[in-house]
């Protein structure tokens, strides 16, 4: 796998807006194809006999038990409302209409 140059280092910093140094680009291209060799001992594996997966954790959600309790009187709802009709609330209209 070919190694990034400086060029195309400072073309991605450019491309991305980054003020970078001469010496921060030589350190981040020091980095960048570091990271490319990883990629490219990971590529040699041989992984046709794993399945594909989202998760390489089991994900639980762990939520507190659904407990009913009082709410506000639609009374003091609606009072804080800015606008009310019919014991509803009013808002703006999303999809054409009145």
């Amino acid at each position: 796998m070919p190694s990034l140059s400086r060029d195309d280092v400072e073309h991605v910093a450019h491309l991305a807006r980054l003020g970078l140094t001469a010496d921060e680009i030589g350190r981040l291209q020091d980095q960048l194809n570091h990271i490319v060799e990883q990629y490219a001992k990971l590529a040699e594996l041989d992984t046709d006999a794993i399945a594909p997966t989202a998760q390489t954790i089991e994900l639980e959600n762990i939520l507190r038990d659904d407990e009913p309790r009082p709410s506000l009187p639609a009374s003091a709802v609606l009072d804080n409302a800015p606008e009310t009709r019919d014991g509803r609330l009013v808002v703006p209209a999303i999809i054409g209409g009145d």
